[in-house]
């Protein structure tokens, strides 16, 4: 199960993974999520009337949201995960990617769109799509070009990804894929076709409620049919590997992802309830919803019976640490989120801060959680230097899991008071009041989100400068020990 600190060599002696584009992914991931985190805890301070930029359209509260949601999504999420697919597709096939030119090329390409989204934005040539604001560079309602079309380039993005992931994919597709790779394919398909079902349909085939539940379903399957597939898929190969043990059973990870794949897309309308879509529409959401919870709990069960007589692993590695608090975050988010779906607890919840918190929960305290977790066993190997330190992985871990955890509590229970507030019939101006306590929380709980990154992001500059070379087998032999 070890892995050795170089790449294995295929029969041309040629190196299998490149560290160094899983390097500039991972520099690039980082980057972008402090700069969205940044950007989310200054757009929380206009609720707490202290906004640093009052006067400015350049950095106005529209435009620092729209920095924090995109620089999240696809600057984090998918630097992130594309900087994986990197190490794990070549090793579980057992041939390269397409090209390393390609892999430069899909890099920098990505990179300057993230840099042209953002000035879109500040442009004002945001879509009124969420999610999907990258701007689309066409007049509404002609094809005259008013700016860079970028949400067709992610689209060609997406799409040199599946040719650069599906090469070794398609050179072993006579081998039995594990499940990660299931996962990893269907991902990368489904990124480029819901991004293009979310960003053309709505805006130049069907307006009004029936773009709507289109946009829902883009809204949902971005999260449920890339960054989920993805994010299971490094918990299906990084778990056994660390933990050195197969996962305890192949049949519940095969449940999970046909049961994901049929359940999943239909969900996206429960973003739009107590709406002008059909009802018909909307229960066949909240159904399916419903539904994958009995998904997320056989694939959770699945880890946690695969972690039984490894239960030190929790304390003495960190990427497991991370790994099992992002899934027990997840199953805690599904769990609620099969209840806040139904029509009875949506005349409660809707419009409040509980879905705020429910969305930080599974972005941050899942997804991200995930990425950490595969960072910390990636990063010394791939600049073939141990960790810094310790206890500044503890400070990121702690910090981050402490601030999640604050912040869903707190946004949650500001959800129910506003929330029953809203049903009584209370004045806005006292909802306002009763909420700005929690806002000051909330505000606090993502300075320390911030604080945790930058000494996560501090320890991988000064790992990435250490003179102390990295030795796999010791980690492995000091885990059994213990």
């Amino acid at each position: 199960m070890a892995h050795a600190v170089a790449p294995p060599l295929p029969s041309d002696g040629k190196p299998l993974v490149s560290y160094t584009i899983i390097r500039m992914h991972l520099i690039a991931a980082v980057v972008c999520m402090l700069i969205s985190m940044t950007a989310g805890f200054l757009y929380s301070l206009q609720f707490l009337g202290y906004y640093p930029f009052p006067d400015s359209e350049l950095f106005s509260p529209g435009h620092i949201r729209l920095f924090h949601t995109n620089m999240a999504a696809y600057g984090w999420l998918v630097n992130g995960f594309t900087a994986v697919a990197y190490y794990v597709i070549p090793r579980l096939t057992g041939y390269r990617v397409l090209g390393e030119k390609l892999a430069h090329l899909i890099f920098w390409v990505w990179q300057l769109i993230l840099v042209l989204t953002l000035v879109g934005f500040c442009l004002n040539k945001a879509q009124a799509i969420e999610w999907g604001e990258t701007p689309t560079g066409f007049r509404p309602g002609t094809f005259e070009m008013n700016y860079v079309p970028i949400d067709l380039l992610i689209v060609v993005g997406a799409v040199l990804l599946i040719f650069q992931f599906f090469t070794p994919l398609f050179k072993a597709r006579d081998q039995k894929f594990y499940v990660t790779l299931w996962y990893f394919t269907s991902g990368f398909i489904w990124l480029a076709l819901t991004y293009l079902m979310g960003n053309i349909i709505p805006e130049w085939v069907l307006p009004g409620a029936a773009g709507a539940a289109v946009t829902g379903l883009f809204i949902h399957d971005l999260v449920g049919l890339y960054v989920t597939p993805m994010g299971w898929g490094l918990m299906y190969f990084f778990v056994p590997m660390i933990l050195r043990k197969p996962i305890w059973s192949h049949s519940l990870s095969v449940i999970g992802f046909w049961a994901l794949a049929f359940f999943y897309p239909l969900g996206g309308v429960h973003h739009f309830l107590i709406s002008p879509i059909p009802d018909y529409v909307e229960f066949g959401a909240i159904s399916t919803t419903i539904a994958i919870e009995v998904v997320v709990t056989t694939v959770v069960v699945n880890f946690f019976m695969t972690l039984r007589g490894k239960w030190s692993a929790l304390y003495t590695n960190m990427g497991i640490r991370w790994f099992y608090a992002g899934a027990v975050f997840y199953f805690l988010t599904c769990f609620q989120c099969a209840f806040q779906v139904t029509w009875t607890f949506q005349k409660v919840i809707h419009f409040t801060d509980w879905v705020v918190g429910h969305a930080h929960m599974i972005m941050f305290g899942t997804f991200s959680f995930w990425l950490y977790g595969s960072i910390d066993w990636l990063w010394p190997r791939i600049v073939k230097r141990e960790w810094y330190s310790t206890a500044l992985k503890s400070w990121h871990f702690w910090l981050s899991t402490i601030g999640i955890t604050v912040m869903f509590l707190t946004l949650t229970m500001s959800g129910l008071i506003v929330g029953f507030m809203q049903k009584g019939l209370n004045p806005w101006s006292d909802m306002i009041t009763s909420s700005y306590p929690f806002w000051i929380v909330r505000t606090f709980s993502g300075g320390m989100f911030i604080v945790g990154l930058m000494c996560g992001m501090y320890n991988m500059w000064m790992t990435a400068r250490s003179t102390k070379e990295y030795d796999e087998e010791a980690h492995y032999i000091a885990l059994d020990a213990k």
